[in-house]
């Protein structure tokens, strides 16, 4: 979507005001917002006066510049926000946002202006490897100096701050200290069209779905990231055809770690080709209770936003629910089919088995075998469509992938199956599981289709290879790890033995709006000593703690940014932060003389190995899941240890950090 307004300078001297102002009304009620209020019709007034002033004095100074691009109100897809204002400079691009009534710069301006340059460079075709300027307008705040940001080495620049007077001046500075390169000048023409794809966050990506987007307008500009559309509209396929023929088909979408599935699945189930009247067909279930709270607590906070009203959050159940309320609600009602005739499953691999869900339940069933007897209940169709990981699971009493291949085979052999090739032949994106664990599928009707595996990870858009690198670190394979990590070179992984070296480079990073935080395994509880709490009563006693890490603006005390509480495994599965630091516990450490990872829990006044394979297999999980939580970047800290307690010995420590820099990690 180009912006409301674009102009040569100038042009945009010689155009008059109330058609520029008439111009951003219009655009701004063809993209939906027709209750234009009184505030951003002034704001637009001050706005224009102002870049007329400043404008006019660019092109006395630079003459050059009469030919340069202005653009009023650029979008900002993911957020559905606009950029105030962009100059376009032959060779950079100066990213502007105002505050038309401020006489005092604040951290939150400073933040928005950084953040729009930042989504400029990592999602705007024609920015790439650009320079670009965020400068932060306070039109009645008083001067302030100039900081030269020419030695940047960053294509976003730090930001600058002006006010209505020296704003010309501060951008002559800006464009006139940067370094001439060999590249083309800047096309406005094709900077106004660029693709503009950014990758989304699952809470960004819910907020966009909920406000009636779809998966192609928040989808990566990397080529591979086709296959998430391929995807998606396999499973409207699937889901039309079951519609058309009266069928009952279980789906398997399977994928790597990041690449995508939730996404998937909360595409369908708020896809409007498949709505009937007012009503959408399905629902979005996970036994994830963190991420359904947190995400509708996100969409409610958006939607009341957007339409500046209450009740919003009674609207969040009808777009993702928990797993376990759904099951339990329908239960009490035997002999009703649900409401829904779609459902997705996220992470079913995960689902209660027999036992666990007898004592959660009372059912003495599995939970694959209990949603499917749920969905079999309507007479003419219906289909779900279950989201499987590999290495996610953390808790006793999952069931894993083949419990839905049984249950299918044993009781409902009547229902289709549509399955991605892995899903069957367990290769590592299901961590070596399989639909059918003994090869037999019986006479069930079976068809394969590869665009239900999700090959890419998308979350860390600048490290394709992450996973790969995370599955050689866990295996045990230091050689193949430190060959992996050369092709991470945009993605700052490194080393530390020092939780304030830990803070100070999360802190650096997290620039704008990017969200960083600590994570660690809930099993590490002697990180208390060095004042990183973990116990369950201290996570669950604030009901609201988590919701607020991931949702308060950065400076909120309460937001993740502020390091000061860590996320488990518990609360960060299935989401994620830009900067992630990983607190590492004497739980899971490399044992140096058998080459292969310890296990431990912490019991009483000491830790204990932990003896059961499968119990081993949920620690091992654990550390893959806080070792792809970053979109852009990791540290890992490793504490040092203290020899006088022996719950916090720095032997196994020193050969874990040890191990880590034989598999490439860099130590700061």
């Amino acid at each position: 979507m180009p912006a409301y307004y674009r102009a040569t300078l100038v042009e945009f001297l010689a155009d008059d005001d109330a058609r520029i102002l008439g111009m951003l009304a219009t655009e701004s009620a063809g993209t939906g917002f027709t209750d234009l209020k009184q505030k951003q019709t002034k704001a637009w007034q001050k706005q224009i006066t102002a870049m007329k002033i400043t404008c006019s004095s660019l092109v006395a100074k630079l003459p050059n510049s009469a030919q340069w691009s202005l653009l009023f109100e650029y979008p900002i897809p993911r957020r559905q926000k606009r950029i105030d204002a962009v100059l376009l400079s032959s060779e950079v691009i100066l990213c502007i946002e105002f505050k038309t009534e401020e006489k005092k710069y604040n951290r939150q301006l400073h933040r928005q202006a950084e953040d729009y340059a930042l989504d400029l460079r990592d999602f705007h075709d024609q920015s790439r490897e650009r320079r670009i300027v965020p400068i932060a307008v306070a039109l009645k705040a008083e001067p302030t100096a100039y900081v030269d940001c020419s030695a940047s080495d960053d294509w976003v620049r730090p930001v600058i701050f002006a006010n209505a007077d020296d704003l010309s001046e501060k951008i002559v500075s800006a464009v006139g200290s940067e370094r001439k390169t060999k590249k083309l000048p800047i096309d406005a023409d094709a900077w106004d069209l660029s693709a503009y794809r950014p990758v989304p966050t699952i809470i960004e990506a819910a907020e966009a779905l909920y406000a009636g987007h779809n998966v192609r307008e928040i989808a990566h500009f990397h080529a591979e990231a086709i296959n998430l559309t391929q995807t998606s509209d396999k499973l409207i396929e699937i889901i039309k055809h079951a519609q058309r023929d009266n069928l009952k088909i279980a789906c398997f979408v399977t994928g790597v770690p990041g690449a995508g599935k939730t996404l998937a699945g909360l595409n369908i189930v708020h896809n409007p080709t498949l709505r009937t009247g007012n009503r959408q067909p399905g629902v979005f279930l996970s036994g994830n209770g963190p991420l359904v709270k947190i995400v509708s607590a996100a969409i409610a906070r958006d939607h009341k936003r957007r339409v500046h009203e209450g009740g919003a959050e009674r609207t969040t159940s009808t777009f993702i629910q928990n797993i376990h309320t759904f099951v339990r609600d329908s239960l009490e009602k035997p002999d009703k089919p649900p409401v829904e005739h779609v459902i997705v499953f996220d992470e079913a691999q995960r689902a209660w088995d027999a036992a666990h869900n007898a004592k959660k339940t009372g059912s003495d069933i599995s939970e694959p075998e209990t949603v499917l007897s749920i969905m079999d209940r309507h007479q003419d169709w219906s289909v779900v469509v279950a989201l499987v990981g590999g290495g996610q699971e953390i808790h006793d009493g999952e069931a894993g992938l083949a419990e839905w291949g049984r249950t299918l085979r044993e009781s409902f052999s009547h229902w289709q199956i549509a399955v991605s090739p892995e899903a069957l032949s367990g290769d590592s994106s299901v961590a070596g599981h399989r639909l059918f664990a003994d090869g037999n599928n019986a006479s069930l009707s079976i068809r394969k289709e590869p665009a239900l595996h999700l090959k890419v990870n998308l979350r860390s858009f600048r490290a394709r290879r992450l996973t790969e690198w995370v599955d050689a670190v866990l295996s045990g394979n230091a050689p193949k790890a430190a060959n992996i990590i050369a092709d991470l070179k945009d993605f700052p992984f490194v080393l530390t033995r020092s939780l304030p070296t830990t803070r100070a480079w999360l802190r650096d990073r997290a620039r704008g709006l990017r969200r960083c935080g600590l994570v660690a395994s809930s099993g590490a509880t002697r990180l208390r000593a060095e004042g990183i709490e973990l116990s369950s009563g201290f996570r669950q006693g604030n009901r609201d703690l988590y919701v607020h890490w991931f949702l308060a603006d950065p400076a909120d005390v309460r937001s993740s940014n502020q390091l000061e509480i860590v996320a488990s495994e518990f609360e960060c599965q299935g989401l994620e932060l830009d900067w992630v630091g990983i607190c590492w516990g004497g739980n899971f450490t490399f044992d140096t003389d058998q080459k292969t990872w310890a296990f431990h829990n912490f019991s009483g006044n000491s830790w204990r190995n932990i003896g059961r394979e499968v119990d081993r297999q949920y620690l091992l999980n654990t550390y893959r899941v806080l070792l792809t939580r970053a979109r852009e970047g990791s540290i890992i800290w490793i504490p040092m240890g203290n020899d006088n307690d022996l719950t916090r010995a720095s032997a196994p420590l020193n050969a874990t950090a040890q191990y880590l820099k034989h598999c490439g990690l860099p130590t700061i």
